[in-house]
């Protein structure tokens, strides 16, 4: 590879570090108490479905103040320590979020299931429809809320995917007690017994998609995969218009993002005699001045070189 004529040129950070630690700290205030008020109302009707949607919830509130933590190292910048800073720690909480996730929904189905073959378990339809209700505007509302806060947030949109993940929960938990209410209203007690432990596993099968999403986005960053499509279409058209403008032939571009940080290596094959420093530098500026409007961290590698053999 072509040594570079200096550090990385552009370091143009979107300014959302404030709308993003306010969206966390207000989910974590709502999931504080949406979880406490679903653990004592489950526990004391006995309603598993309940339990599971406070279990649901308190694990988001713990990952909520991980995501929180992580917001923070990580927009703390580079250091003696961290010379390319910790931006990392954000797709590491996203994968932790999915593993959590992944975890509680594995135990809840088994737990229903258990409670499937012991021959179910009754439970009041009214108070579950009543909590499914409320939980399921909640959920749906702060997903939105959480989505138009901070929408270039990898952290913030997890955290609208929980929010959302539990809306969809709540939405099966009103469905369900209505059918609950119409099996007994019919005389078929025995057959709405177990309507609260199935519910528990279309809840487990609805969501499963959350976590294998999380998981995926979160070892790609980790792993130095490439950005999203939408993402690497950007990068490319910023490119073009600077080949464009100054004439140049087709560059390689290699892009990887991590957290908030965007690396683009961007190499162009010239005509040795043709270029210097100085030019170099110029074409540097115009890729940094066309990347920045990406709201993202970017760290820019731009190089000319007449041997493209150098970028193998």
């Amino acid at each position: 590879m072509l040594p570079e004529t200096g550090p990385p040129v552009a370091h143009a950070a979107g300014d959302s570090a404030g709308p993003e630690r306010s969206a966390l700290w207000v989910s974590i205030w709502v999931s504080l108490a949406i979880a406490a008020a679903a653990l004592m109302l489950g526990v004391t009707t006995g309603t598993r479905i309940i339990v599971f949607d406070g279990a649901y919830m308190g694990i988001g509130l713990l990952l909520s103040i991980a995501s929180v933590r992580a917001a923070t190292a990580s927009r703390a910048g580079p250091s003696s320590r961290f010379p390319f800073g910790r931006d990392a720690l954000t797709p590491f909480v996203v994968l932790i979020q999915g593993l959590a996730i992944a975890g509680t929904l594995l135990y809840a189905a088994g737990d229903a299931i258990v409670i499937i073959r012991a021959g179910g378990s009754p439970v009041d339809p009214v108070i579950i429809a009543i909590y499914g209700a409320g939980t399921a505007a909640a959920g749906f509302a702060m997903a939105i809320w959480l989505k138009r806060r901070a929408p270039k947030s990898d952290l913030v949109v997890a955290e609208s995917a929980q929010w959302r993940a539990g809306a969809v929960l709540s939405t099966v938990m009103l469905v369900g007690a209505l059918a609950a209410a119409f099996l007994t209203a019919a005389g078929l007690q025995n057959v709405a017994d177990y309507v609260d432990p199935a519910l528990v596993l279309v809840s487990c099968l609805l969501l499963a998609y959350i976590p294998f999403r999380l998981m995926s986005a979160g070892l790609n960053e980790l792993l130095e995969g490439a950005p999203s499509q939408e993402l690497k279409e950007k990068i490319a058209a910023a490119i073009e218009s600077v080949r464009v403008a100054h004439e140049l032939p087709e560059p390689l571009v290699r892009a990887g993002k991590v957290g908030n940080k965007l690396y683009v290596e961007v190499d162009f094959t010239v005509i040795g005699d043709e270029w210097n420093i100085a030019g170099e530098d110029i074409i540097r500026r115009s890729v940094e001045e066309a990347l920045s409007t990406l709201g993202l961290d970017v760290w820019a590698y731009v190089a000319l070189t007449s041997d493209p053999t150098l970028f193998e």
